[in-house]
This record gives C-alpha cells, sequence and structure tokens, in this order.
C-alpha cells in the first residue's frame, strides 16, 4: 500500500527539481535528499565512479508507475537508477498523513 522510491541523480540541483515536480504534481508525500554520494557502478564491462545525489520519495504504492515514468521524463540520465522498496510495516500516524497528502 506505501511504498519508498530511491531515485539516484547527477547531483543536489537535479535531485531538489525532481522532488519539486513530484510534490507539486502530488505524486508523493515527502522526499528526502542526500546530496552527496560516491558511486561506483559498471558500465560495458568497466567500472566507473562519480559523485552522485540519492532521492528517498515517500509514496503510495498506486502511484509507484507515474513516478518512474514522470522521473523517466525529466531525469538526465539515459538509464537512471528508480527503485521501488515496498513499505510492510510503518507508524500508522505516519502512513496516514501520506494517504492523506497525495489523495
Amino acid at each position: 500500500m506505501h511504498s519508498l522510491i530511491y531515485i539516484t541523480t547527477s547531483g543536489i540541483e537535479e535531485s531538489k527539481g525532481i522532488a519539486k515536480t513530484l510534490l507539486k504534481e502530488k505524486l508523493v508525500a515527502c522526499v528526502n535528499i542526500v546530496p552527496k554520494i560516491d558511486s561506483m557502478y559498471l558500465q560495458n564491462g568497466k567500472i566507473e565512479e562519480d559523485s552522485e545525489s540519492i532521492l528517498i520519495a515517500k509514496t503510495m504504492s498506486y502511484q509507484v508507475d507515474k513516478v518512474m515514468k514522470m522521473v523517466e521524463e525529466i531525469h538526465s540520465y539515459e538509464t537512471p537508477c528508480i527503485l521501488q522498496i515496498k513499505i510492510e510495516k510503518g507508524s500508522e500516524d505516519y502512513l496516514e498523513w501520506m494517504e492523506n497528502e497525495i489523495a
């Protein structure tokens, strides 16, 4: 019923832009931004390193497909990392707040 969406971006400005768009569209109730992370990943068989930012968006599971589509449309990466993490349990008051903000 509730989900987190984990998204990596090119940096804090892109993260803020995506967050504002998702919030304005009422696709998410809240976004946390981790401004700088060091990422290592495989690209065409080679190890790459980059500095990135992370968004953790909190939403209802029925909104996940819309969130993913929106992020794919506005993200600077050709293949952005957008992962759904289902919330099995949480503070009832917080989950109710999320539901009310997105509804």
